[in-house]
């Protein structure tokens, strides 16, 4: 299949193949130094802490079969009020069970997500990921994911609630965040992009009132994820040289996708997911909660803080799921 000059042009002028050796299997991520952590750390004023991450459970899950392979988690009981010893009224144990996708709710994308034209990130062949998982780029080698965050909040430096459905978030758009912010984005930062779309989801809350009961129906409307999963800001291609030029780690946004639907390039699918992944070796998250990290943002104007985002370690796994948190 082809692809717009614009793709390959940026393809190349972003492509880190070769930047940390021939071996590497972390990409951007080698940003993230000791010197880095300290500058997260010294980030903590306050001590607040926002979790950023959606509840786990098939009432509160955002998937509704757009994506056939996703579904929402499921948890089951394997142990309840199992007495583990020969006196029934003494120790007693409850033990769970989890199925789920890695990438059905909040998520890192791992390096071995996505190819193209038979190659991974740094030229692994795509034949390194098979029934088995991920023999190169898999998620377990992100042993730690702690670094400065930054937020930031597109939507408030466009004075709006909400971006429009299908807006293409450009390199202006994050300078003019990063000056609504008063923040400069350095080597090794975590970038978190707010556009607002989580909004159309209406959750009034980030779980259910002494939690969900079971069984119980899936929470959310249809037609509210269908909105926040269909037309939807993004991301843009441009971007991923704003990302390069900045140095960043990693990026994460509150959108299904991270990039804009529909794609630019109608002849690539997905293609800032080609530029950061496969190009770049930048890890992408998804559904990431930032609305009420970004009202604290706006009120204190402290939009840097430390952050864990650090994934599950799923041997070979091509993500993960996780519940960052944000410390100011």
């Amino acid at each position: 299949m082809g692809a717009s000059e614009q793709f390959t042009a940026t393809a190349a002028r972003v492509n880190n193949w070769g930047r940390w050796g021939a071996q590497d299997q972390l990409g951007t991520l080698n940003f993230v130094t000791d010197d880095v952590r300290l500058r997260a750390v010294a980030s903590v004023r306050s001590g607040r802490a926002f979790p950023l991450g959606l509840a786990l459970s098939e009432a509160e899950g955002i998937q509704k079969g757009v994506v056939p392979v996703r579904f929402n988690p499921v948890r089951t009981m394997s142990y309840v009020n199992v007495p583990l010893s020969d006196d029934p009224e003494w120790i007693c144990a409850n033990e769970d069970v989890v199925v789920m996708p890695l990438q059905c709710a909040t998520h890192w994308d791992g390096l071995a997500h996505v190819s193209y034209r038979g190659v991974l990130y740094n030229g692994y062949p795509a034949t390194a990921v098979n029934s088995a998982g991920a023999s190169r780029l898999g998620i377990h080698l992100v042993d730690s994911l702690v670094s400065r965050g930054v937020l930031l909040d597109v939507a408030r430096a466009k004075d709006t609630e909400v971006l429009e459905g299908g807006y293409a978030i450009t390199p202006s758009d994050l300078d003019a965040a990063c000056a609504l912010a008063g923040v400069s984005v350095e080597p090794g930062d975590v970038v978190l992009v707010r556009t607002g779309q989580m909004a159309h989801l209406h959750m009034a809350e980030r779980f259910p009132a002494g939690g969900a009961t079971v069984p119980v129906p899936n929470m959310l409307g249809f037609g509210d994820v269908m909105h926040y999963m269909g037309l939807a800001s993004g991301l843009s291609m441009a971007t991923a040289e704003w990302f390069h030029a900045h140095d960043v780690a990693a990026v994460a946004t509150d959108t299904m996708a991270l990039e804009v639907i529909p794609c630019e390039d109608a002849d690539v699918y997905l293609p800032v997911h080609l530029l950061h992944i496969v190009e770049m070796g930048m890890t992408q998250g998804q559904n990431w909660m930032l609305d009420a990290l970004a009202a604290d943002c706006a009120a204190d104007g402290q939009y840097t803080f430390l952050l864990d985002a650090t994934p599950l370690p799923f041997t070979n796994g091509c993500g993960s799921p996780l519940n960052p948190v944000a410390v100011k």
